[in-house]
């Protein structure tokens, strides 16, 4: 494994098409802004190095990115790669994660619009996270410890679990399909609209107008704290531990909670089956 410390590069394709290196302590920054460091390359290892250019990892196989920092102006880091593992690092630049597979991210700061879009198995855990449109029509997810603030997150993802978590995002799983969220909190309006198979336990679900046209949804043992409007058109079935401000036309299935404040049926399709008390 060939070594390289201490040295800056801002040429274009710097690296490029290297196998079997280690840089440790590089920045890859400079007057001639060059981009594509890594492109096309294998079984690379950054530690503790600054990316301030464009492109870096495009097209590698084998990658492992520690202690570092990606800034604003690294945009589009990591595309059409896999097997990347990246630990205690700052990804800030836009649309940081694209078109990979088999991504492990733990302990990082994340801090990118449009972050992971069509990724597929990507762990994440003890990591945080501020975006726009996160992980759009990615797969295979698995995220513990995950805290988010954002807007229109995990649209059209399909099977994942997220455990232990705290999401600030409106317009959050629209048209998810097999997720398994546990142990979490999720604010935001218009939560998961259009699912499918979806299942919240022992969740925290706040903000209005939650859970509208769902299918097979399930809610087990939940709190729904300022949630008027919820379920319109759905099919449900749902233990709630809160009150609910209102539900609307419930179309399928059967809700358990201890209030509502009000329970609209102006649609001759609303046939689910409200139990209070």
């Amino acid at each position: 494994m060939e070594i390289i410390e201490n040295k800056t590069f801002d040429m274009e394709r710097a690296l490029y098409g290297s196998h079997d290196i280690t840089v440790k302590n590089c920045r890859f920054d400079g007057p001639a802004d060059g981009e594509s460091a890594f492109k096309e390359c294998g079984n690379i290892e950054a530690e503790n190095c600054y990316f301030n250019l464009r492109y870096p990892f495009w097209h590698d196989h084998g990658l492992k990115i520690t202690g570092s920092d990606m800034t604003e102006l690294c945009r589009a880091a990591l595309w059409y790669s896999d097997h990347i593992e990246i630990a205690g690092t700052k990804m800030h630049g836009i649309k940081a994660l694209r078109e990979c597979a088999h991504v492990v991210i733990r302990d990082c700061d994340i801090a990118s619009p449009e972050f992971g879009w069509s990724a597929s198995g990507v762990e994440m855990e003890d990591t945080s996270a501020q975006s726009e449109y996160f992980m759009m029509r990615s797969d295979h997810l698995m995220f513990r410890n995950v805290k988010l603030k954002g807007k229109y997150s995990f649209q059209y993802i399909e099977d994942a679990v997220f455990e232990n978590c705290e999401f600030d995002t409106k317009d959050a799983f629209w048209h998810a399909k097999n997720v398994i969220v546990r142990n979490s909190v999720v604010k935001g309006e218009y939560l998961a609209w259009y699912c499918e198979n979806v299942r919240f336990e022992n969740c925290k679900i706040i903000g209005t107008q939650p859970l509208c046209y769902c299918r097979n949804l399930t809610l087990d043992h939940c709190e729904m704290v300022d949630t008027d409007l919820a379920f319109e058109r759905s099919e449900v079935e749902a233990v709630i531990t809160t009150p609910v401000i209102s539900i609307k036309n419930l179309y399928a299935g059967h809700i358990k909670v201890p209030a509502v404040g009000e329970v609209i049926r102006d649609d001759e399709n609303a046939a689910g089956e409200i139990v209070i008390g």
